[in-house]
């Protein structure tokens, strides 16, 4: 990887204790347990929900897309609902960090909303 991860630590510092893990050719971006962002090609990418989706396409963001390798779907374009940081919070650390926030909630919110697993003995 390069040294992108690094520099969006950075820009993101004033969010607090974040952790960048290597996933699926990219990395996934966590506050806690909770995953917020992915980077992908030297772009992060922000969860979201249909709120912030709306606030960062007037912000003049895209969704990550990427087509199907293989299976029924193989060439389909396909999003997980992860949309680009605009690019002037990548110059200003304020702007990155109010996203993210965002972000996190978006994240906090989907993680309270799936059903806990019961563990067995």
């Amino acid at each position: 990887m390069s040294g992108f991860p690094a520099f969006v630590e950075e820009l993101l510092a004033g969010l607090g204790p974040i952790a960048i893990k290597r996933m699926f050719g990219g990395a996934g971006v966590y506050a806690g347990p909770v995953i917020f962002g992915l980077i992908i090609d030297e772009t992060l990418y922000l969860k979201t929900d249909e709120a912030l989706r709306a606030e960062l396409e007037a912000a003049g963001s895209e969704p990550w897309v990427y087509v199907m390798p293989r299976g029924p779907r193989a060439g389909q374009a396909a999003s997980m609902g992860y949309w680009r940081m605009p690019e002037t919070a990548l110059d200003d650390p304020d702007e990155a960090v109010a996203w993210a926030r965002k972000a996190v909630a978006v994240g906090q919110a989907a993680a309270a909303a799936r059903p806990k697993r019961k563990r067995t003995p």
